[in-house]
């Protein structure tokens, strides 16, 4: 299992992140991305303690990826907080998207995918020109396996589908209970209405091509 989008006491999950990389081990995971909530306000603090985290790579095997979640931050603003992050050593960029169950600020999609970020998380209804900006920049559709988020997954998948965006496999955790295995992610996939060839490279090809680059 490959999880790129998780959450730590750092923001508003449950778990320590060496609690968070443990129960992921138990799991069977062999990666996985802390990505906290960021704004302008935490992004210092949350990145130099996320740093720390790697060396945890020494006692498990599993890799481990510094990330933030850029959350309902004003899209004219995120420009600058991306190339922040970047340079604090975020390796894996994530955005919150427009969910359908949060008021995320409208137009964030559309600014998210032009930027240096690694994937849109649950971008609810996002419009087939999003998608073709996503694939051309290289930016992941998340498919979730978080509750209320999830809801647009099988559309997202479609769009996706329509103009070859990658699609990813991400479970937002937040509690120790939405960590997840292989099998449950594929079948979070093909739920979704990936073929499986589809759910293959929605939960191996693409996160594995993902953190290949890092």
């Amino acid at each position: 299992m490959i999880d790129l989008h998780t959450h730590s006491t750092f923001s508003d999950g449950e778990l320590i992140p060496s609690e968070l990389v443990r129960r992921a081990v138990v799991q069977g995971y062999t990666a996985i991305a802390i990505t906290d909530h960021a704004d302008y306000t935490n992004i210092e603090h949350i990145l130099s303690c996320m740093a720390k985290v790697k060396n945890l790579e020494d006692d498990y095997d599993i890799r481990i990826f510094p990330g933030v979640e850029i959350t309902h931050v004003p899209p004219a603003k995120m420009p600058g907080l991306v190339e922040k992050a970047r340079k604090l050593g975020a390796e894996i960029i994530v955005v919150h998207g427009e969910t359908s169950v949060e008021p995320v600020p409208q137009g964030t999609n559309h600014v998210a995918v032009t930027l240096d970020i690694d994937i849109l998380a649950h971008p609810g209804f996002i419009t087939i020109e999003d998608a073709m900006t996503a694939k051309k920049n290289g930016v992941c559709l998340e498919i979730t396996s978080r509750n209320g988020h999830n809801r647009t997954n099988g559309h997202v998948a479609r769009i996706a589908g329509e103009v070859g965006a990658d699609l990813i496999v991400d479970t937002d955790s937040h509690s120790p209970y939405d960590l997840i295995n292989d099998e449950t992610a594929f079948k979070i996939a093909m739920g979704a209405g990936l073929d499986e060839k589809g759910a293959r490279k929605a939960t191996v090809d693409n996160p594995s091509k993902l953190i290949k680059r890092k």
